[in-house]
């Protein structure tokens, strides 16, 4: 990892833009430059730049008790990532320690645990510090944050909260009555013990692929919900040789490269998904062999063989998931949960189970983000209003109406193939910018992006969407919202996404000033250029990406 930084910053109040250091008091708040919700890898990796940048008046506010985001909060048995080791960590923090190609929970979460200590970032935390409000001052030009230990402002807020952090659980009638236990698998309860119990898995994603192998052996019987079945690949996962270990330690030129194979293995496939779709085939020929390896029934294959492209939703991979399938105290219903009747799970095909419990794998609100119920902006709606008919942002970071703010994963910044570590450090690379903007601006200063920005960027987000697997694969994925539309993953390379976030382009966003920093000629020709910028900017905003 990079060397420890030791200056956690102290010293006085300072101006919105151009003010690095410093902490201070706002109208009898405590004031910091920057707040940063959240401490999972974009939280984390938002304090390493800022302290980078020489910004050491911030905040980090976490609402649970340690550092780690979700992988902190997935500690179910079998817990591990479907990314290689060495493409999922910071490139300014690499581990050449990384047990295993794919690694598990625990080593994950103790390598944000080390960079948050190498780092220094443990001062800057504020633990058990949920977000309950965030509201912008537009006198103050900054925002109102009030957390579960205490109120404070921020000139700028960048959240990170990420995308799968509040599970969801299905409203299910009759739920409430059940007589076992129930958790989500993001809130594994490991004081309860499976073994020897009638257990029912809800949902066939990433997190169910996992726990059903893992638990199958203990439980008495094990049933599991399918309402649509996934593709699944094999997981070329081995232990990482002391030698390779050693290696990477000695010789950092040999990790660098390691890295950079597994990047440029997973851009050259990106095609595959957004413009030639045809060309996976041969991946769904894989996937089907490696089910009629494990899965010698019939009957049984075609239930478990999706009727949709692969790719249409996320790829998952394993090797002992059918295995587990095919054991004789596991049993399939290829339908979803209806009803709950005491202890009697009653699936929509009218199947019924008994269980002792209920674990749900069935996601997260991903674009239905609980996050932006709390921010008001400047035109007194909330995120989620002015979300309502689907998550946009500008370059996936910053929103119309929210100046300051910044959100870390945002609207189609997600990936079907790749490392979401990749996309978060070309975010925090916009971030960095977004702030020396504010400093090169000077005073008491904010940037909001313009909605024709903002319009213009998600219709070409939605254009290139059209032609990709997953608005053509013939699948119903958690990649779309309410309306239909794809704004959760990004339609191209991380290379591209690097590129386009490179740098803040200040047409894309109006410049505020309070009023005691503004001269009234400065006001009107603001105003003016304010406007010319609104009337024009629809159609040239986005005129580098379209030929990208």
């Amino acid at each position: 990892m990079a060397e420890r930084e030791h200056d956690h910053g102290s010293g006085g109040q300072g101006s919105a833009g151009g003010r690095r250091n410093g902490q201070g008091q706002r109208r009898g708040r405590e004031h910091v430059r920057v707040a940063v919700i959240g401490s999972g890898f974009g939280g984390l990796g938002a304090a390493v730049r800022l302290r980078r940048a020489g910004i050491t008046d911030f905040t980090v506010l976490e609402r649970a008790d340690a550092v780690g985001g979700t992988w902190r909060d997935n500690s179910y048995p079998g817990c591990a990532c479907d990314v290689p080791s060495h493409l999922y960590s910071f490139s300014f923090a690499p581990n050449p320690e990384w047990p295993r190609a794919f690694s598990g929970q625990p080593h994950i979460r103790a390598y944000l645990e080390r960079v948050t200590d190498t780092f220094g970032l443990r001062p800057h935390i504020r633990f058990n510090s949920e977000v309950h409000s965030l509201r912008w001052n537009t006198d103050g030009l900054h925002w109102e944050v009030e957390t579960a230990t205490g109120a404070l402002t921020a000139d700028v807020v960048v959240s990170a909260t990420g995308p799968l952090s509040d599970p969801k659980i299905p409203d299910i009638p009759g739920l409430d009555s059940f007589p076992g236990k129930v958790f989500h698998s993001s809130r594994w309860d490991h004081d309860y013990d499976l073994r020897g119990k009638r257990v029912a898995v809800i949902g066939t994603g990433a997190s169910a692929i996992q726990i059903v192998p893992a638990i199958q052996p203990d439980v008495e019987r094990l049933t599991l919900f399918q309402r649509t079945p996934p593709w699944v690949l094999p997981r070329m996962d081995r232990k990482i040789a002391a030698v390779e270990r050693w290696l990477h330690t000695r010789l950092p030129a040999t990790r660098a490269l390691r890295r950079g194979l597994l990047w440029g293995i997973r851009e050259l496939q990106v095609s595959a998904f957004t413009k030639r779709t045809t060309e996976l085939e041969l991946v769904q020929a894989i996937a089907k062999s490696h089910i009629r390896k494990a899965i010698k029934d019939p009957a049984m294959r075609a239930r478990l063989t999706p009727g949709y492209r692969i790719g249409c939703k996320r790829i998952l991979l394993s090797n002992d998931y059918y295995p587990a399938l095919a054991q004789p105290n596991v049993g399939l219903v290829s339908s979803g949960l209806k009803e709950v009747r005491g202890s009697t799970l009653i699936a929509a095909d009218g199947t019924g189970t008994e269980a002792d419990a209920i674990v749900f794998g069935t996601g997260f609100n991903v674009t239905d983000m609980p996050i932006a119920q709390r921010v008001t902006g400047a035109n007194g709606t909330t995120l989620a209003e002015e979300w309502k008919d689907g998550m946009e942002a500008l370059r996936g970071t910053s929103m119309a109406g929210f100046p300051n703010f910044l959100t870390i994963i945002g609207p189609n910044t997600g990936l079907g193939n790749s490392s979401m570590i990749l996309i978060i450090e070309a975010q925090l690379n916009y971030m960095t910018d977004f702030i020396e903007q504010l400093d090169t601006l000077g005073g008491k200063v904010a940037l909001d992006a313009r909605a024709s920005a903002v319009h213009a960027w998600s219709r070409h987000i939605q254009e290139r969407m059209k032609r990709t697997v997953w608005s053509t694969g013939g699948c119903d994925s958690w990649y779309m919202d309410a309306n239909g539309r794809n704004t959760t993953i990004w339609p191209g390379t991380t290379g591209e996404f690097r590129r386009v976030t490179k740098r803040v382009d200040l047409a894309e966003y109006a410049v505020l000033r309070a009023p005691a920093d503004r001269a009234p000629a400065d006001q009107a020709a603001e105003t003016a250029e304010s406007a010319h910028a609104e009337s024009t900017h629809a159609d040239s905003a986005t005129a580098e990406e379209a030929h990208a």
